[in-house]
């Protein structure tokens, strides 16, 4: 397969919320050596790179004067199987849940309860997505990589990537330079359920199957998340904030229901949609932006909204959220500006 290269092209279908705007240049590559010739073309282009995946994760604030470049890599290898384990190679540009659902489909357990989120393999290694009681660094073995600066492929085993909650070194400034190529996810033949999230704790494991889990899972986010091709939205916009547990503690005496729940030590874990709630967001909008009324996480394109002001709305319920209960919300959603 040729790169494909588009000029002016619409990125609507390309960033969850739906926003319509354009990239000055779009270039689709499916091998390690369609990249590398991807990038040697962009030496020569004007504006800056952006490296994308799905778009589930973007909130693109007016066209990208630059070149947009996406991973068409959806390849999936059984690398080896060792007593009972395999590992499972995934191309950076697979569909994560057709990645669930085929490793399902072949006997290989572990991601059952990741089971719906949007997004593609690549950055499920980026993000370290979670849900349910289950972050995917825990089944990523390693996570092949371009080296953007020195043409040079790398290969970072997980204990290398740094992974915390929603957080990877890929994420950070000064690693922005590598791609994800391609990730290796070891996974279970024997299935081992994962029912510590309050919902499926309630599901017995007598008879239990993980597409089971799987069906449950995808019902729970239904409940909860507007479809993106219904209403435009990335998920979780906010990420909860983890805060000291003198923080936690001063504001659990003055605010006894919100929720907590452990982190790492002398730290807490605070629900980002409970404070927002009680800001009284759920349901309100800002222009064409709004917050969903199920899920105050969740920030949505009520039809025609522009990324500033999708943008606009997060900012006052930060803001909002940090006058009430002095605990600032960090986005989980990447504004781009260009």
């Amino acid at each position: 397969m040729a790169l494909r290269i588009e000029n002016n092209y619409p990125l609507k279908a390309h960033n969850s919320f739906g926003l319509d705007v354009l990239a000055d240049r779009f270039v689709e590559y499916s091998t390690e050596d369609e990249l590398r010739e991807a990038l040697n073309l962009a030496s020569g282009w004007d504006g800056p790179l952006l490296h994308i995946g799905a778009g589930c994760n973007l909130l693109f604030c007016g066209d990208y004067h630059g070149t947009v470049l996406h991973s068409a890599n959806r390849s999936f290898e059984v690398l080896e199987k060792a007593g009972d384990t395999v590992l499972v190679r995934a191309g950076s540009g697979l569909d994560w849940d057709s990645f669930v659902l085929q490793c399902l489909e072949n006997g290989f357990f572990g991601l059952e309860n990741l089971s719906g989120i949007p997004g593609e393999t690549g950055s499920s290694a980026v993000q370290n997505i979670g849900a349910y009681g289950v972050e995917v660094c825990e089944r990523i073995e390693r996570v092949e990589v371009l080296d953007v600066e020195s043409g040079q492929k790398r290969v970072f085993a997980a204990d290398e990537c740094a992974y915390g909650y929603r957080d990877s070194i890929f994420k950070r400034p000064d690693h922005k330079h590598f791609i994800v190529l391609a990730v290796c996810y070891r996974l279970s033949t024997v299935f081992e359920p994962v029912l510590t999230y309050a919902p499926l704790s309630r599901m017995s494991p007598d008879g239990l199957t993980a597409m089971d889990i799987r069906a449950e899972v995808l019902s729970l986010r239904s409940s909860k998340l507007p479809d993106p091709a219904v209403l435009g939205n990335a998920g979780s916009f906010f990420m909860n904030p983890v805060v000291p547990l003198s923080k936690a503690r001063a504001l659990a005496a003055e605010y006894p229901d919100i929720p907590q729940y452990p982190a790492t030590d002398g730290f807490v874990k605070l629900s980002a949609a409970w404070m927002i709630d009680r800001c009284g967001w759920k349901g309100r909008t800002m222009g064409q932006a709004g917050v969903y009324e199920r899920q105050p996480l969740v920030l949505v394109n009520l039809g025609g909204a522009t990324g500033e002001e999708v943008l606009s709305l997060a900012h006052a319920v930060i803001d909002s959220v940090y006058d009430k209960f002095g605990v600032y919300l960090r986005p989980e959603v990447n504004a781009i500006h260009s």
